[in-house]
């Protein structure tokens, strides 16, 4: 019985032995091995020789355990987006908002890791865009801002991506998402409409004016030839013309009098000539 109990404590003692042997090269493993995923790229740091310059690919890589390090970057496109405070040319304040899409230039990380860090793009991002959308912004008065935008948006841009190209960033757009006026200048404006509405209404009137003059010039000067017809007739065919328009004006006037209701009664007497207001010329 006591050869049995030795044989097994002598079995038993192997098996751990085996089973921390395998959990030691088990661990040995893990720690040798790394991966690097879609999207991304590694930068090695070597205790001895620093920042290795070769960037890592996707995939299952193998390192020394203890002497060597990996760091994973995310190379796919990120937005970002900043807001800045910056003065015009004719002293006016506006706020802009910019939104770009960067990615680091992957040829150039290990420069990327030993300057900037993992978080370079929020390092360097928000004061280039600062820097150039004040520089921009002062070249233009407030109203270019809105007029020229097209410029505008175009003159940050390439400024934007030369200055992002220094730190080894790449920009794939770049657009001013919001503009907005300060206080001042936005009652400013108001008052430039107004006055150009009154300036709008003052024109109106004047040409309203002009166009009534030249109607009142038009009837004068019907009315005058009318008035010279008339003498003419009158001098060529005598009193004639005048008893003719005195008698149709008669029989106008008694055709409204009949229709009228309020007219009950005519009267009649010997003067035959009353209705129609009709005298023996004279």
């Amino acid at each position: 019985m006591a050869g049995g109990g030795q044989a097994a404590v002598s079995f038993l003692t192997k098996i751990a032995k085996a089973a921390a042997g395998v959990g030691l090269a088990a661990s040995a493993v893990s720690t040798s091995l790394y991966t690097v995923d879609g999207g991304q790229r590694a930068v090695i740091f070597d205790r001895f020789r620093g920042v290795l310059p070769e960037t890592v690919s996707e995939g299952t890589h193998v390192l020394v355990p203890w002497l060597q390090k990996p760091f994973i970057f995310d190379i796919r496109t990120r937005p970002h987006s900043f807001s800045s405070t910056s003065g015009t040319k004719d002293l006016q304040m506006v706020s802009l908002t910019l939104r770009v899409l960067s990615r680091p230039d992957v040829e150039r990380l290990p420069d990327i890791f030993t300057s900037l860090g993992l978080d370079y793009d929020d390092k360097v991002l928000p004061s280039i865009g600062n820097e150039v959308l004040k520089a921009v912004v002062a070249q233009f008065n407030a109203d270019q801002l809105l007029t020229d935008r097209p410029h505008v948006s175009a003159l940050v841009r390439d400024a934007l991506v030369r200055r992002a190209g220094e730190f080894n960033i790449v920009l794939d757009d770049v657009a001013i998402t919001h503009l907005a006026y300060g206080h001042e200048f936005a009652l400013a404006v108001e008052k430039k409409q107004v006055a150009q509405q009154e300036a709008e209404r003052s024109r109106f009137l004047v040409a309203r004016a002009e166009q009534e003059r030249r109607a009142a010039i038009v009837r004068a000067e019907g009315e005058s030839e009318s008035a010279r017809l008339i003498s003419e007739a009158t001098a060529a065919a005598g009193n004639g013309l005048i008893e003719l328009r005195r008698i149709e004006a008669a029989k106008e006037i008694a055709g409204v009098l009949a229709r009228s209701p309020n007219i009950s009664y005519i009267p009649s007497s010997d003067n035959s000539q009353m209705l129609l207001g009709l005298s023996a010329a004279r």
